[in-house]
């Protein structure tokens, strides 16, 4: 029979060859990603640039985020070079693999082709894993790490297709994928206790295999152990700076931590949770995340045939509402990076697409089609605009990806002044007082030497403080270089050099046009004096 609406034709579709369409949706947004990459549409910002800087020295862990980072990209750049392909190329690959398990989750093992189809959609056109497949960010594989982790606790808490006990293995790939997320972001950590949670609300159903319990807290120890294990010996020979670090930022240390409430920070964190996964989407996702709650409280599936069953519904509700209630809570105590809620739209964009089945297989009216098309190709259109939009007569001042841009210009232009206001160029070494300006220095000025990150004023530490500064460079010149913002010399720089010069003025250009403005003072004869960091400014 006929299909008669245009929904149920791509319904159908989506059903019977949803090989087709994810061929679609994982090739073809991979290579628009390889271009943007490749052509060199986007600089690395500041912290990919960060995490380069640290494959040239590897450690168990760094001071403000795990190992796996820096290990990605080094062996990624180990293939490719030091460039910006091969700082990315992990990025790229992680987000072509990110769509095959969900896939693997949603069509195979939940045998709902569709389903899988349109979460694959939602994840492609949503912002947040856009930015996801091009900026190799210590995201990246914590959702893959994430995604695993609850495809494994899936299989791990239900039987197969004959009913039986699946074994030791999906404990075995939980505790792999547990682990390694760690290593990627501590935020892994909260796992464990979903996992509780998760198996609590089975067990109220009587829908537990036997030694389940065991098994869990098994895995759950031993992924702990490999994930932990190296960022607890790294703290321990470093005073526990990490941990402070992130005790610091969440507000729990520090002066963040004295004061218990406040509103001016909950718009912003709100507002960014929205843009993620744009304000339609984030909408179904919250309508499906509630109905999943009920099924997953209640223990009773939704008439009907399709949609999600108990089981599914309580994977995805308790992945999807404690982290997104958890975060948006904890912004009214102290500031939250948008970026920290980031695994909730891993079961928000299947709670989302289970929201679109469920629509398209009840019989949309027309009014209904045209909003869901209207949100289908504005998601698409912002897709290709946000790729394609330096090919666009778009003027500096009104595009927000400027603010990124203009690092390799400044790298040319301080390796040009190194060679032409210094005696001895090759003796010239270059430094700023924030991370990611010497993050940036060391990947773009030509022949990428190592870059210093200068101690004062008692700003917030990082990884370069633990380096220090150089070794074997008394009697050498530096060049320092200053945010657009701060012309004003480090008073402490006068007590390392025997004269320093400036500030002169640069403005950082991108294809021709002006980006951001810095400030540079040449210093003269280092006198061997590297100023140490607050210990207190975690």
């Amino acid at each position: 029979m006929q299909c008669s609406t245009p929904a149920e034709r791509l319904y159908d579709s989506l059903r019977n060859a949803p090989g087709r369409w994810m061929l679609l949706l994982v090739a073809v947004p991979f290579l628009l990603r390889l271009w943007f990459v490749g052509t060199v549409q986007l600089g690395l910002v500041q912290d990919e640039a960060q995490y380069w800087d640290w494959t040239r020295q590897l450690q168990l862990t760094y001071y403000s985020k795990g190992p796996l980072i820096a290990w990605i990209i080094k062996a990624c750049t180990s293939v490719l070079g030091d460039t910006e392909l091969g700082v990315r190329m992990g990025s790229l690959l992680g987000m072509a693999a990110f769509p095959m398990l969900v896939w693997w989750l949603v069509g195979r093992v939940w045998r709902q082709p569709a389903m899988a189809v349109l979460a694959v959609f939602v994840i492609t056109v949503s912002p947040l894993f856009q930015a996801l497949g091009i900026l190799m960010t210590t995201d990246n594989p914590f959702v893959l790490c994430w995604m695993l982790s609850m495809l494994a606790l899936y299989a791990a808490s239900s039987p197969d297709d004959a009913g039986k006990d699946r074994g030791l293995w999906p404990f075995a790939l939980l505790a792999l994928a547990y682990g390694v997320g760690i290593l990627a972001k501590y935020t892994m950590l909260g796992l464990a206790g979903l996992a509780v949670v998760h198996g609590l609300l089975l067990q109220r159903r009587n829908a537990l295999p036997p030694r389940y319990w065991p098994r869990l807290f098994l895995a759950l120890a031993l992924g702990a152990c490999l994930g932990f294990l190296p960022t607890l010996i790294w703290n321990m020979q470093n005073g526990f700076v990490g941990y402070k670090h992130v005790l610091h930022l969440i507000g729990v240390s520090g002066q963040g931590a004295k004061t218990l409430f406040r509103l001016s920070r909950v718009p912003e964190y709100a507002g960014a949770q929205f843009g993620f996964a744009l304000p339609w989407w984030f909408w179904l996702m919250l309508v499906a995340g509630w109905r999943a709650g009920r099924i997953a409280w209640r223990g009773v599936t939704a008439s009907g045939q399709g949609g999600l069953d108990f089981r599914q519904s309580t994977l995805l509700a308790v992945f999807f509402w404690p982290m997104t209630l958890f975060f948006l809570a904890w912004s009214f105590h102290t500031k939250v990076l948008a970026n920290w809620n980031t695994v909730s739209f891993v079961a928000g964009a299947l709670l989302c697409a289970a929201e679109l089945d469920r629509l398209l297989r009840s019989g949309l009216s027309a009014r209904g089609w045209f909003w869901l098309k209207a949100g289908a190709y504005a998601s698409v259109g912002l897709m290709l605009f946000l790729h394609l939009h330096q090919l666009l007569p778009i003027p500096p001042g009104l595009n927000p990806a400027h603010r990124l841009k203009g690092w390799e210009d400044l790298g040319r232009h301080m390796r040009s002044v190194a060679d032409t206001r210094f005696a001895d160029p090759q003796r010239v070494f270059f430094m700023s007082d924030v991370y990611d300006i010497t993050a940036e220095l060391a990947f773009y000025v030509p022949g990428q030497p190592r870059a210093y990150c200068l101690w004062w004023d008692g700003r917030r530490m990082n990884q370069y403080d633990l380096w220090g500064g150089p070794k074997d460079k008394e009697g050498w010149d530096a060049i320092l270089v200053l945010r657009g913002d701060s012309p004003g010399v480090p008073p402490v720089a006068t007590e390392m050099f025997a004269a320093v010069a400036g500030p002169y003025r640069y403005v950082a250009s991108y294809r021709g046009q002006p980006v951001r403005p810095f400030y540079y003072y040449l210093c003269m004869g280092y006198k061997g004096f590297w100023p140490r960091r607050d210990t207190g400014a975690y």
